[in-house]
């Protein structure tokens, strides 16, 4: 997960992001502060935060996302990189 330290957003989905690591051990999360990395955040086409890139997924999570829906996107990511 991509965050700035200006993002009002970004700290609310970061918690998500480790909650659902609690939740499910099989996944794991990281946190990135995109500023101190430029390089990992143009590879990962960062415009906007908190960014969140989940697995092999062409699809980021771009934005706050309702706990469920970030959820779901997760475990629909990881299941369809897990075959």
């Amino acid at each position: 997960m991509f965050v700035t330290p200006t993002c009002p957003y970004c700290p609310r989905a970061v918690v998500l992001a480790f909650k659902i690591t609690v939740e499910n051990p099989a996944i794991r999360a990281s946190m990135v502060e995109a500023t101190e990395f430029p390089h990992l955040a143009n590879k990962h086409g960062v415009g906007g935060v908190p960014h969140t890139v989940i697995g092999a997924s062409r699809q980021p999570m771009v934005g706050a996302y309702p706990e469920n829906a970030a959820v779901e996107m997760v475990l629909a990511a990881t299941q369809a990189e897990s075959g």
